[in-house]
């Protein structure tokens, strides 16, 4: 028998004086493992069917015949007579030799539990007390009397329930309990004469019915076959009987009905024998009876305590495992859950119920290593999460749970927690058993959960006992003694943590005393970067914190090496835990919040600012925006403060807050170009393609021209464009960021000359260029410029003089309608751009403008739409133009370089032969350049060659285009049978 109980050690008056433990709970608080049964079998009602199948296991298992002692009778005849088995060839039932050994033992004489003794426990003093100086006292003289007596069932029932296993052995003489159904055997032999009255008969009969449908229906040990016709015959008559009592002790046509069908149901097995009977073997109805066979193993009158006579009792349960298909291992397990349960349920005021169960649970542990039923693990996996779930409720906060009064339960609820969760991980985990064991330790993972959730828990409770002191003191102008108490009572708790808890959980994880203090270390690191984002500058109240942070840090860290000495690593990996509260990384990270808000404020005020800009040239003699010379201001005025902040790592740091102000410099490039459009702004979208119209009157226009909404369809505006219509207004943004570019070099070189001048700097920080440059804002200044003048360009060409260019220029006849116009208001442009523009920028700019005007003539005669025709002839009209157009730029050699110009008038130089080329000859190179594009495919039917918009003699869509233009019979009728083109759109 391995170690299952330990006895009340202490007698009433020291129990008396045992501390009250510092938690309580009730049966709500610990639901049965099993499940529940349905029928609803209530306690009682699985008490009395429990002790029904106690007696009929212990009476038959001696084999021989019973004979019933009435109620009469007791009272004159010995205990040890009660139950007598009488030999078939004597007639003496008082002999003690012919009695069932374990019903007739007397108690008188039990020698100390083996069990107890097992578990190196001591015999409850009370009770040798209670034997000496009470010798008359009644007590139960045999097991089956204790028995009746320890499961509450008088003595009128137990006689009624021998009187009726005495009938059933006499009228089924030599047949096995386990062959029979035991409730259906006793419906058949009591009546209702048996019973006192009524109440009590319908009572008992509608229990056994009620065991029937739970044990055969609901709870089988084999499953049912839904088109099983017996079990629709007695679920019939089970309900209808609950409903409307029936006779059960005559062999009526009810009975009979009932008895087939239960037997048929109950002879079921899975090999295919009858000999045995399944009616109280299926889970969870055999584990629910057993657990109350089992609750009787504890005093009525206390049940904190175990009787004396435990051996003899647990020899005698264990004779309803066949009955109830059990066996040992479904043994240790219930009892390990009764022992926990009673622990729990009794006030758990008894450490050694609790002790008991914990040693019982190594009994378990061995059986889950060599018991593979998958029944049986289900049942294991449910009692182990239950026990589990109870332990760390206490465990996850055991600073709340046990103290000085109680600490010595910690102990035996540690250990019993471990065990379940090792059972749970080791023994029925899948994932467990796809590792190696090496690599999971189930009771230091758990242990280490225990102590982060509980020091947790306690430095929580902690905190709010600092913020009411907080909220007492908050007309302060600072509360920053509040984390330095908060330091102090850490530490306290850290100390009380090593003397009391530390040692216990040792046993578990050699490190937990480490384990504790990193955990608080993390929890008040936590409050103290808290503390230190909401101050901007160190101040006398900060460094009293930072003090006494480190103080604490020191006191920890000397736990943490102490707990660490004989650890495989020397205590690294807790060291690695706890990051160090070091003053000058608290300083730097102060440092930083305070370049942050810096920083934020200056991207407030850019956005602020650039809001109300009006980009105004004539704001000041250079032609920039007021507000990047207060952007520039405010950029060194952060830098000179930064410089007289009293810390030693102005150089480490400076990185940090350049990045930053890069950053902002950025934004406000980013902002002034933003929705300055860019070239596919203003360039139109072409129409789409027709041929000439051969009529005299060439190009005929619509009924009602509407060039300004013609105009408008085609040249694209950006949204809200009087904010930025202006030449002048955009010309003031380019000088802006060309400003900002020389400025930005100025303060580069005043950060070394702080440098130079600060303490903490070396030689090498001087040195090194490394973030002491800005990175970000001077190549957006120069992405801006770019953008800006081309904008500028592509704005005054396609959009401000759209009216002489995309809407005047060669409309109708070209003679007519030639150059100048689009010169002349060009070069007003150009006088406005030359005095407004810095000079730096402004060759950029006009070059910007000549390749606008270029691409613009291009698009004019390649894309210009069906008002435009071009004869062989006109193309010495359009070389003049262009020569004109070249020569506004070259201003007689005081406008741009010449070799400028013609870099930039390849593309039209190398078009414009196309339109003195005769039409054939077009019609034949666009046939050719054609096939060599689409292959073979092409022969058939030329292609529509796309629209690249990179003009180039050689590339067909730009050869299609010069004859869609050309005012010719053979070019037209080509268009019109290769391609169906329209004369007008």
């Amino acid at each position: 028998m391995p170690p299952l109980f330990r006895d009340r050690i202490l007698s009433e008056s020291k129990r008396d004086m045992r501390p009250t433990p510092s938690f309580r709970s009730t049966n709500s608080d610990l639901p049965s493992p099993f499940g529940d049964l349905d029928p609803n079998l209530s306690d009682s009602e699985l008490r009395e069917t429990a002790y029904d199948i106690f007696v009929a296991a212990c009476r038959t298992s001696g084999g021989k015949p019973l004979t019933y002692i009435s109620q009469s009778e007791r009272s004159d005849r010995s205990p040890s007579s009660i139950l007598s088995v009488n030999s078939p060839t004597s007639n003496s039932a008082n002999s003690p030799s012919s009695n069932s050994p374990g019903l007739q033992r007397s108690l008188t004489l039990t020698a100390a539990s083996k069990v107890k003794k097992a578990f190196g426990l001591k015999s409850s003093s009370s009770s040798k007390k209670n034997e000496i100086s009470s010798p008359k006292t009644k007590r139960p003289v045999t097991v089956a009397e204790l028995m009746r007596t320890q499961m509450r069932v008088s003595e009128t029932v137990d006689s009624r329930v021998r009187r009726a296993l005495l009938r059933i052995a006499a009228g089924q003489l030599g047949r096995r309990l386990e062959s029979m159904v035991l409730p259906l055997e006793l419906l058949q032999q009591l009546k209702f004469s048996d019973f006192t009255d009524q109440e009590e008969y319908n009572a008992w009969q509608k229990r056994n019915l009620k065991v029937l449908e739970a044990g055969l229906l609901l709870h089988p040990h084999l499953p049912l076959n839904k088109s099983d016709t017996a079990a629709q015959r007695l679920r019939q008559i089970i309900h209808g009987a609950l409903e409307r009592s029936m006779e059960t002790g005559r062999n009526n046509e009810s009975m009979q009905i009932l008895r087939s069908s239960a037997l048929s149901l109950a002879c079921r097995s899975s090999d295919g024998s009858t000999e045995f009977c399944h009616w109280a073997d299926g889970f969870p109805l055999n584990i629910r009876l057993y657990e109350k066979l089992l609750e009787a193993c504890f005093d009525v009158n206390d049940e904190t305590s175990i009787i004396e006579e435990v051996d003899e009792l647990i020899e005698l349960i264990k004779k309803t495992w066949v009955i109830l298909g059990l066996n040992q291992v479904h043994h240790n397990l219930c009892l390990t859950w009764v022992l926990f349960q009673q622990f729990v349920t009794t006030g758990q005021v008894d450490n050694d119920l609790l002790y008991a169960a914990d040693n019982q649970l190594a009994e378990v542990a061995k059986d889950a290593k060599t018991t593979k039923d998958p029944l049986y693990s289900k049942i294991l996996s449910s009692t182990l999460s239950s026990i589990l779930g109870w332990a760390e409720k206490r465990l996850l906060a055991y600073h709340d749970t046990f103290g000085s009064a109680n600490i010595e339960s910690m102990q035996s609820i540690v250990s019993l927690g471990v065990s379940a969760a090792r059972i749970l991980v080791e023994d029925i985990s899948h994932e467990y058993r796809r590792k190696r064991k090496g690599e999971v330790d189930v009771a230091r993972n758990r242990i280490d959960t225990y102590i982060r959730s509980s020091l947790r828990t306690a430095f929580a409770q902690r905190m709010e006992k600092a913020d009411s002191s907080r909220r007492a003191s908050k007309n302060q102008p600072n509360p920053v003694p509040v984390l330095a108490i908060l330091a102090k009572d850490v530490a306290e708790l850290a100390s009380s943590e090593k003397a009391v808890y530390s040692p216990i959980l040792k046993g578990w994880h050699p490190l937990a005393a480490g384990v504790a203090v990193a955990t608080l270390h993390a929890c008040y690191g936590n409050e103290l970067k808290q503390f230190i984002s909401n101050i901007i500058e160190l101040t006398p109240d900060a460094v009293q914190v930072l003090r006494e942070a480190d103080k604490l840090e020191k006191d920890l860290v000397q736990i943490a090496v102490e707990d660490s000495v004989d650890s495989d690593d020397g205590g690294k990996a807790i060291i690695r835990e706890m990051p160090p509260y070091e003053a000058e990384t608290v300083i730097a990270d102060l440092v930083k919040a305070w370049i942050k808000t810096r920083v934020d404020r200056l991207k407030e005020w850019v956005d602020r600012n650039l809001q109300q800009e009006v980009w105004n040239p004539k704001a000041n003699d250079e032609g920039f925006a007021p507000s990047a010379v207060e952007a520039l201001r405010l950029i060194d005025e952060t830098l000179d403060a930064f410089f007289l902040l009293p810390i030693p790592m102005h150089p480490a740091l400076l990185p940090d807050l350049m990045a930053g102000l890069d950053r902002c410099l950025q934004y406000y490039i980013t902002k002034s170009k933003s929705g300055c459009g860019t070239r596919s702004t203003y360039v139109p979208t072409m129409p789409a393609l027709t041929r000439c119209s051969t009529v005299s009157k060439l190009w005929k226009k619509k009924e009602k021209p509407q060039t300004p909404q013609r105009r408008n369809s085609q040249v694209a505006t950006m949204e809200g464009d009087n904010n930025f219509s202006g030449i002048s207004q955009l010309c003031a943004r380019i000088n802006t960021l060309q400003r900002m570019r020389s400025e930005i070099e100025v303060l580069e070189k005043r950060i070394i000359t702080h440098l130079k001048n600060s303490e903490s700097a070396n030689v090498e920080d001087i040195s090194n260029a490394l973030g002491k440059k800005f990175e970000l804002a001077p190549p957006a200044c120069l992405e801006g410029i770019q953008q800006l003048c081309e904008a500028v360009a592509y704005k005054i060409v396609f959009q401000d003089l759209s009216n002489v260019l995309w809407d005047g220029l060669y409309i109708g006849d070209p003679s007519s309608s030639r150059i100048d116009p689009f010169i002349h208001d060009l070069e007003r442009n150009l006088l406005t751009i030359s005095d407004t523009v810095h000079e730096r920028v402004r060759p950029r700019l006009i070059a910007d403008i000549m390749k606008a005007s270029f691409d613009g003539f291009l698009l004019v005669l390649l894309g210009g739409g069906p008002s435009r025709a071009f004869s062989q002839n006109d193309s010495r009209i359009i070389e003049d133009d262009f020569n004109s157009l070249k020569d506004l730029f070259w201003a007689n050699g005081d406008g741009l370089p010449a070799d400028l110009i013609e870099k930039f008038s390849t593309t039209v130089r190398s078009v414009l032969p196309l339109f003195r080329t005769d039409t054939e000859s077009l019609i034949d190179r666009f046939r050719r350049m054609t096939l060599e594009m689409y292959g073979s495919s092409a022969k058939s039917r030329i292609p529509l060659p796309p629209t690249s918009g990179q003009w180039n003699p050689t590339e067909p869509n730009t050869l299609l285009r010069i004859i869609c233009h050309r005012n010719d019979e053979s070019a037209s009728k080509f268009l019109k049978k290769t391609y169906n083109l329209p004369k007008k759109l």
